[in-house]
């Protein structure tokens, strides 16, 4: 093991174990203390990439057990009583939510497997891609069809659509290099800038969407459902997704303006073959999964059952197989981490951790005059701007998302607009840099671009969909809310 690394673990086991050392602050409980050392220790391991995601939480799981096994109850000067059970750290893995994600990464698979993601890019180049301007837009399209069944980027991003939009450039004589402005350029960075946008249009969009829901739940008193989300991201998302394609287009104009589609999606279709069945029954589940999500309330189900029944589904119809399922690496990943972070969090609520921190950060902010709607807009600002120091979105989550939660909550900004914002810009806020999400790090690395005008793109997209958010999103919320449809 390399020193770097000794040290990296070293800074990590440290935060446990100065709670120990140290007495828990005024107000906080011990075991809250204890736990508050494990998570801040998880957050840095996931930013120093010490181990793997997953590795890191079920560590993280097993301390905390550990912990909360040799803690004695204990009662708060206000009367609470605080006497957690080892079991609750392992509430993150029984989760409906987490299921819900598990379950669409199962669907996102058959996506890839069966080709049926690509089949519909191709017959949409085929329809209306007479330009390399109207191949962004059917790139924003299809990549807004799909995620709802896909909550991994990286799979619509690097694994669908990155490829198609390579093969679609190479076509016409675009390659890495003096001739990447000809097209490549344009429908790569357009690509990361739209998976970006549709990662927050629905709750299963992106893996860490519920994430962010589940941490912001305790501070803000707030839970949206999967309707109730695409319901108040549909208005400033698909505005933003909009403009996505032809604000890259602005600021980079590809040199080739008009392209031959029909030749492209025609080869792109003789090398797939005709539909398969499997194709044609994962279709038809993934509408149906959709119209389950859209009416769950109505046909008296979760969203998670939902998904769990298209999982269901996708495997008894032979789409995939159980094998296929084991391969898929990205679900497995994500329901490890995911449930394992959503574990932590549920024993800080118990210790009564976000309470304490939402008392603190109001009496450090009690008698400053302060605009709720300025407090929001700055916050927002601010999860965007902080995404320079983040290459991962999970561990950005982990770490920012209570604390601006329970600052805003302590400044007095309304719990939807705030909510709302944090959690539509979890996705968008990763624009900014080739190496805030996985998709970017593979889109960037097919190497059609230069890091200036990665970032140039990617800073002003951000800034746009921000502005977005904070004008027209705000009013829209703001109607739902006094229309008793959210909130």
């Amino acid at each position: 093991m390399n020193p770097k690394k000794l040290l990296n673990i070293a800074i990590v086991l440290a935060c446990p174990i100065a709670t120990y050392l140290f007495a828990a602050p005024e107000g906080m409980s011990n075991i809250g203390w204890h736990l508050l050392g494990v998570y801040i220790g998880t957050i840095l391991a996931l930013i120093l990439k010490v181990y793997p995601a997953p590795v890191l939480l079920l560590s993280a799981v097993a301390i905390s057990a550990v912990i909360i096994g040799n803690t004695p109850a204990e009662t708060l000067a206000d009367g609470t009583k605080i006497a957690l059970k080892q079991g609750a750290v392992l509430d993150g893995y029984k989760s409906g939510t987490t299921w819900l994600i598990f379950a669409a990464f199962a669907m996102s698979g058959a996506f890839v497997s069966t080709g049926l993601g690509k089949r519909i890019a191709y017959k949409m180049i085929g329809a209306f891609g007479k330009s390399t301007l109207r191949i962004g837009y059917i790139n924003a399209v299809l990549d807004l069809l799909i995620s709802p069944a896909m909550p991994s980027t990286t799979a619509r991003g690097g694994g669908i659509l990155a490829p198609i939009m390579a093969s679609t450039a190479q076509s016409l004589s675009s390659e890495p290099g003096p001739t990447a402005r000809k097209a490549g350029h344009y429908l790569l960075l357009n690509t990361y800038m739209v998976v970006k946008t549709t990662g927050y249009i629905t709750l299963t969009g992106m893996a860490p969407n519920a994430v962010a829901l589940e941490l912001m739940r305790p501070i803000m008193g707030i839970n949206y459902d999967w309707t109730q989300w695409f319901l108040a991201a549909c208005v400033p998302g698909l505005i933003s997704l909009i403009l996505m394609p032809l604000v890259a287009y602005v600021l980079y104009k590809p040199e080739l303006k008009e392209v031959n589609n029909k030749e492209i999606a025609q080869k792109g279709l003789d090398e797939m073959g005709p539909m398969s069945t499997k194709e044609k029954i994962l279709a038809g589940l993934f509408v149906a999964a959709i119209i389950g999500w859209v009416f769950s309330k109505a046909l008296g189900v979760t969203e998670s059952t939902v998904a769990i029944c298209a999982m269901a589904s996708i495997l008894v119809t032979s789409v995939l197989t159980w094998e296929d399922m084991l391969k898929n690496k990205g679900g497995w990943t994500t329901f490890t981490w995911y449930g394992g972070l959503l574990g932590l969090a549920t024993v800080l609520s118990q210790a009564k951790f976000f309470d304490w921190l939402s008392k603190t950060m109001g009496d450090m902010l009690s008698g400053s005059e302060m605009n709720a709607t300025a407090v929001t807009v700055l916050i927002l600002a601010l999860s965007v701007a902080v995404r320079y120091l983040f290459a991962s979105g999970g561990a950005y989550v982990a770490a920012m998302v209570p604390v601006f939660s329970a600052v805003g909550m302590a400044a007095g900004a309304d719990p939807v607009l705030l909510s709302l914002g944090l959690l539509f810009s979890n996705s968008y806020g990763s624009m900014v840099t080739h190496y805030g999400s996985a998709p970017a790090a593979v889109i960037y690395g097919l190497g059609y671009h230069d890091l200036k005008s990665f970032w140039i793109v990617g800073g002003i997209c951000a800034v746009v969909t921000l502005i977005i958010h904070c004008t027209i999103g705000f009013a829209w919320w703001s109607m739902l809310q006094s229309m008793g449809m959210i909130g």
